[in-house]
């Protein structure tokens, strides 16, 4: 594999995004590193899907091929990437959330180390770069404590536990059982990639970050759920 071949598998998970769905499929599509991109709508009710459905009609021919999967009903992030995932086909698969927070750009610096031999997974990481983006302080607050307890448990030196930006190799994400709904995604994968040992790394990238009056969809009671689930996979084995 080199950077220069279509290998990577996008996965975004689409719940209410219609302002924004139509801007981020096209810097997705526009990376020379990608094969093809995966949309999951996880039970959109403010148009998201009609206006899907109008893009994948005039999707052009010379992009990367993109599917479109309904949900039938709002079942969580981690629901809909569990559902792209079964469906990826190149050998990298990256998680893209729906908005513009995260800059596709930064695909080629991501599957860097995994080309270069030197990685399974890859993060992106919001906050191994100086200047550092200013985030609203809650959520700031939050996702620090989050990968500081998910450290602890796992034994990682993460700077970016939740993190939307992470790359796979696929064949890895096949043999690991995910369960999560909601936002469990990030604490779950991440735990169980520490289990089996994979080699991590994480990358400095862009982000701009939104506010909740912007859209942004995490709370407090996501938080909370996080941090329960960061302590129940430690505690419990997994099966596989």
């Amino acid at each position: 594999m080199t950077g220069d071949e279509r290998i990577l598998s996008v996965v975004i998970p689409c719940y209410n995004e219609r302002a924004t769905i139509r801007e981020i499929l096209g810097r997705v599509s526009a990376q020379r590193i990608v094969g093809e991109v995966i949309v999951v709508d996880d039970g959109s009710t403010d148009g998201s899907r009609p206006l899907l459905g109008e893009i994948q009609a005039s999707w052009p021919a010379t992009a990367p091929p993109l599917r479109v999967l309904l949900q039938t009903a709002n079942r969580g992030k981690a629901a809909a990437l569990r559902e792209g995932f079964r469906r990826a086909r190149g050998p990298l698969t990256l998680v893209q959330d729906a908005d513009l927070e995260y800059d596709p750009s930064d695909y080629p610096r991501l599957a860097r180390p995994v080309l270069d031999g030197e990685a399974d997974v890859v993060y992106g990481s919001r906050f191994a770069v100086f200047p550092r983006p200013i985030p609203e302080f809650w959520h700031f607050f939050g996702n620090r404590l989050l990968t500081m307890l998910s450290n602890l448990m796992t034994g990682l030196d993460l700077t970016d536990m939740e993190t939307c930006y992470k790359l796979f190799r696929t064949e890895l994400l096949r043999d690991i059982p995910l369960r999560s709904e909601g936002f469990g995604f990030e604490p779950e994968i991440t735990a169980k990639i520490a289990r089996r040992r994979c080699r991590i790394r994480e990358v400095p990238l862009s982000y701009r970050g939104r506010s909740r009056s912007e859209g942004k969809k995490i709370g407090w009671r996501d938080g909370i759920q996080a941090a329960w689930l960061i302590l129940e996979h430690a505690l419990v084995d997994d099966p596989r």
